[in-house]
Order: structure tokens, then sequence, then C-alpha cells
């Protein structure tokens, strides 16, 4: 894998120092209320110091097909700004704030290059919103909802989400979405036809099989798959032992694919 190589952008990530937080801390520090000078000579090497933080988060875009080197670079900014951004008085890691940057710095960069077309009048709108976003997130320490947007910009909190929804890139049919290290599991595997005649057929089977269980067993399956329930959830209100319930449902699913 690329990601693997030691040198992206001409910097041997093999040697990449790393801060301490209380060095962090120091720094930024020394940003806010040093000289001209030492502002400087404290931006840089938080900058340096932070470079692992930039590597680790494009690791999460290696499935992309992106170059590892324009992701780098995108992502050096991203951190740039969280550094230059950060509020040294919120009881928060740099890290903690410094990823989502990154993250979005990235994620921009690949709306800008999507292969999807989007009009212009959603992608400002979305660009907008993200900018509100990221301010509300520095303001207030977490992620603002979706009306806090909305409220912002004095938009419909409906245009807010299709305006999110449109720039959000498209997944490959072959993206990998589980390996135990043998076989794995691709998008286009979870992917079925409506249409197909297996899926009515499996649902008669489906249904006659749960048909034959008994009231007590059709409770179980009902209150653990259908409505979510905890086994102990499931104990208390059907007034068994949680024990009791682990076992019957193992008989139920057995029941099941017995019937099917």
């Amino acid at each position: 894998m690329l990601y693997n190589k030691v040198e992206i952008c001409g910097v041997n990530t093999s040697k990449l120092p790393v801060l301490s937080e209380n060095k962090k801390q120091e720094l930024l520090t020394i940003m806010h209320n040093g000289t001209p000078s030492q502002q400087k000579q404290a931006r840089e090497e938080m900058i340096s110091g932070n470079l692992r933080l930039v590597l680790s988060v494009i690791q999460r875009f290696a499935n992309r097909g992106e170059n590892p080197d324009d992701l780098f670079q995108v992502g050096c900014i991203g951190l740039i700004k969280a550094i230059d951004n950060f509020n040294c008085d919120k009881d928060v890691r740099f890290s903690t704030y410094g990823v989502p940057m990154i993250i979005g710095e990235v994620r921009r960069y690949l709306r800008d290059y999507n292969s999807v077309r989007v009009s212009r009048s959603l992608r400002d709108t979305a660009y907008r919103a993200m900018q509100v976003k990221e301010r509300l997130t520095t303001e207030n320490n977490r992620e603002p909802t979706v009306e806090e947007i909305a409220s912002e910009l004095n938009i419909p909190k409906e245009n807010v989400v299709i305006a999110f929804e449109a720039i959000v890139e498209p997944v490959s049919l072959y993206e990998p979405v589980y390996s135990d290290g043998t076989d794995t599991i691709y998008v286009m595997d979870q992917l079925g036809d409506a249409n197909d005649d297996t899926n009515w057929l499996n649902g008669i089977a489906l249904k006659e099989a749960i048909h034959s269980l008994d009231h007590r067993e059709k409770t179980i399956l009902s209150l653990r798959f259908f409505k979510g329930k905890t086994q102990m959830e499931v104990a208390e209100e059907i007034g068994i032992s949680q024990a009791q319930v682990s076992r019957l449902e193992k008989n139920v699913l057995k029941k099941i694919k017995k019937e099917l």
C-alpha cells in the first residue's frame, strides 16, 4: 500500500517527531502570548510535530484511489487551520479538535474532484453549511445539530440535509465492508434485486417458520429482533431469567434455520 511508504511529499515519515500533550499546550500558549518571533517558531514546531496526526487521518482514505501525496498536502492544510483556530481556553485535547478539521479538509478536496456533478447553488449551500458547522464546533466544543446550522443560515433544515447529502462522495461497489482474513465482503455483495424470485420465496418460508413457533418463542423473537431489546430486558418483561432467554433464543433460531 502506498500509505506505508516511508516518504510522502518529500517527508520521511519514519523520522516525524511526536509531541506530548503538555508540549502541544506549551506551544499553543506561546503562539497566543509570545513575541512575534516566538509565535512563528512555536507554530512551525507545532505543525511539524503533528504531521503524524495528518498521516494517520489520510490512511482512512486509503481505498479511495487518491494519491497519498495529494491527500497529505490537503491534510496539512487542515492541520494548519486547526492550529491557527484552536482555542486554548477550552478544556480539550488538540487532537480532538484537529482530527475533524483535517478530515473535513480532505473531504472537501474529494468533493471538489468528485465525478458526480452537483449544482453550484447546492454546492455553495453545502460550503456555507460546512463553514458554519466548523465555526459552531469551535465555539461550542461539539458538533452542532442540523437545526442550529439551518438557523445560522436562515434556511429550512431540509435544505441543509439535502446539501450535505449532495456532496457525500459515492461509495464504490467494490469497497470492502468486512473481511475475516480470508473472504472479503464488498458493497456489491450486500445488494439484491427486489424482483428476485428467491426474495419472496424466502419471505414465505420465513413466515411459515415463525408461524410454527409457540407464543413465548414468538414473543422473544419479536422483542429481541424487532424491538431491539436486550436479553435482560426480555427476561424482565416475560418473567424468566436471562439464561433462559438466551437458551430459548438459540432454540428459536435453530428451528427457523432448520425450516429454511
